[in-house]
């Protein structure tokens, strides 16, 4: 990995980045890292990290019997058959 040193960087920005940084929960020069691939095209796209809220509406909906009877039937189909396997 190369090292590069940034001189000429105004307060204001260095606050600006400052706060950005802490506010994604990442160092300075992670988040300057980042903003550097992103806009020259070397930010590797994450593929396997995609997050689905298409069933968000249906969080906490089932009342306790329903849960009990999918958990139930969930349990059930988890059952090994000896049968099968000899």
């Amino acid at each position: 990995m190369s090292n590069l040193s940034i001189r000429g960087i105004d307060p204001d920005l260095a606050t600006t980045l400052k706060q950005q940084a802490q506010a994604s929960g990442k160092s300075v020069n992670q988040l300057v890292l980042d903003v550097l691939k992103e806009h020259t095209g070397h930010h590797k796209k994450k593929h396997f990290t995609q997050e689905y809220h298409d069933l968000d509406f249906l969080f906490g909906q089932w009342t306790d019997s329903e849960f009990h009877k999918i958990q139930g039937k969930i349990d059930s189909e988890s059952q090994i058959d000896d049968e099968l396997w000899k």
